[in-house]
């Protein structure tokens, strides 16, 4: 007979994803313009064939998407169960990446709170987002998977493939790569960090 367990699920790793096709044809024609712009004067890497392009996050033709990630990482903090009441968000980073063929990005994270992607073009067999376990212990201290190709709470990584038009909103504590880009075609994506700036009590209350 096996007892029945109570279980607990504590200090989980929320991803955050939703669909805004409404944003991808001025995010794609900013996003090229930048693009384009650096590269002019960046020389492509053999290694890792990318390009990134220089902050536009005050550019008016982006205005309704940087609204929204800032609204919707509130949000997010918020229902995360921290106190936002003195807080705004604000844009620490918002630039295009475009990764060529075999480029790619190894493991990270930002120092930042919210870190996130809208992706604009996506072929196929282009880049995954990887999402990898933030937990350091589980590094050295694990067992082999039955199944890697199944999500358990064994699995030491998440992939992601990618849409045009998605948003995807993770903490910025949560590690992150993109796999090498297997298309002939370039993928390309905005990517963004949020952070945050006290307005104080008294301003809280007044917003």
């Amino acid at each position: 007979m096996i007892d029945t367990m109570n279980t607990w699920h504590y200090f989980s790793s929320p991803v955050y994803s939703v669909a805004k096709p409404e944003f991808l044809k001025a995010a794609s024609v900013t996003s090229r313009e930048y693009l384009n712009a650096k590269k002019k004067t960046q020389k492509l890497n053999e290694i890792y064939p990318n390009t990134d392009s220089d902050t536009f996050s005050n550019d008016i033709r982006v205005a309704n998407i940087v609204e929204y990630i800032l609204n919707t990482s509130w949000d997010i903090l918020d229902g995360q169960g921290y106190d936002m009441s003195m807080y705004k968000t604000v844009i620490y980073d918002f630039w295009a990446q475009e990764h060529q063929k075999y480029s790619g990005h190894d493991r990270h994270m930002h120092g930042s709170i919210i870190s996130g992607f809208y992706f604009i073009d996506c072929p196929t067999d282009s880049c995954k987002l990887v999402i990898h376990e933030p937990r350091q212990a589980n590094e050295y201290i694990s067992l082999p998977e039955k199944n890697p190709n199944d999500v358990t709470y064994a699995s030491k990584s998440i992939n992601f493939t990618l849409d045009p038009g998605t948003i995807i909103f993770t903490n910025s504590w949560l590690p992150h790569s993109f796999s090498r880009n297997a298309s002939n075609k370039p993928f390309r994506m905005i990517h963004f960090n949020i952070g945050v700036e006290y307005i104080g009590a008294q301003a809280a209350t007044v917003i």
